[in-house]
């Protein structure tokens, strides 16, 4: 009625009759005992206290239509909502995930990419994929794999033309990212400055500018080694570096995980197993080679037994 200033298009709004609605009017007044309106005729015109106190209910009614949604919101039983990383998402995730929706048809698997920290207490997700040293509070989280830096190129890069040596690889063109190469580069004796050079801060664009052919780089191998096996792109020499944060599932603090999360993620550790095990895989070694020993594994062998 604060809004339509009439009891007759209050009631007719609510679909009641107008001497109902004038009857709850004066039980709320006496309760309160406050004069919510003045009556002039037909018409009402509400009073301070009847303002604020619409306003307060408009507040208290707004914030029961939040909590509804979240609660409509919060994931089903069979329903499984992951938070990711874009470049990992689609350039490893995606790629296995058909295999856990064969193997588990009851399920339905929704993906929110995006770069944010998830707050559990706040995003109604089960679980997220995350880069990092680990050890977040309010958390549980399971290690899954340290990644390693490579150089990368197309087949068809500067004509075909693939550079042998890391000081080549170096003279460009070259794609740069946001992430530190100081490890590799480290590990190929070369200095820390890099050439001018484009800089882009998604990784799925340094995958895409890579596949055109226009650049090489170095970028984590989880983003590209299904591209090297399938031919569109190849590792340029034997030469890596450990990738400083490690990969985690890490899902809210509970006493017990919930059985599609556990069932996840035992999945999630068998695809890690395997794409480990792939990567001895000749799909896995460069095309051109360079004499350089790998980089040694500074985390104690977790490149090949994370998890």
């Amino acid at each position: 009625m604060a809004r339509l200033g009439s009891v007759v298009r209050a009631a007719d709004e609510l679909n009641v009759t107008h001497g109902a609605v004038s009857q709850q009017l004066k039980v709320l007044e006496d309760l309160l005992g406050l004069s919510l309106f003045l009556r002039q005729g037909k018409r009402l015109s509400v009073t301070e206290d009847g303002r604020v106190y619409a306003m307060r209910v408009r507040m208290a009614l707004a914030d029961i239509a939040i909590a509804t949604g979240d609660v409509l919101a919060l994931p089903r039983d069979d329903e499984l909502i992951l938070a990711v990383l874009p470049s990992f998402g689609a350039h490893w995730l995606v790629r296995r995930l058909p295999r856990f929706m064969a193997a588990y048809p009851g399920y339905r698997v929704v993906l929110r990419a995006g770069l944010e920290m998830v707050d559990f207490q706040l995003e109604r997700v089960d679980a997220a994929i995350r880069m990092g040293p680990g050890g977040w509070e309010g958390a549980s989280q399971k290690h899954l794999f340290v990644d390693e830096l490579v150089a990368v190129a197309a087949p068809h890069f500067n004509g075909g033309r693939l550079p042998s040596t890391p000081a080549a690889f170096m003279a460009g063109p070259l794609i740069a990212s946001v992430e530190s190469w100081s490890p590799w580069l480290a590990a190929a004796g070369l200095g820390s400055e890099l050439p001018r050079c484009p800089v882009y801060s998604d990784s799925n664009l340094i995958v895409e500018a890579l596949r055109q052919g226009l650049g090489a780089s170095v970028t984590r191998r989880s983003l590209v080694h299904d591209l090297i096996a399938q031919g569109q792109l190849v590792q340029l020499f034997e030469l890596s570096a450990p990738y400083a944060n490690p990969y985690w599932l890490v899902w809210p603090l509970r006493t017990q995980i919930k059985p599609k999360l556990q069932i996840f993620s035992d999945w999630l550790q068998d695809e890690v197993s395997a794409y480990q095990a792939s990567l001895t895989n000749s799909a896995s070694r460069p095309a051109n080679p360079a004499t350089l020993a790998v980089f040694p594994d500074d985390e104690g062998g977790a490149l090949a037994g994370a998890g």
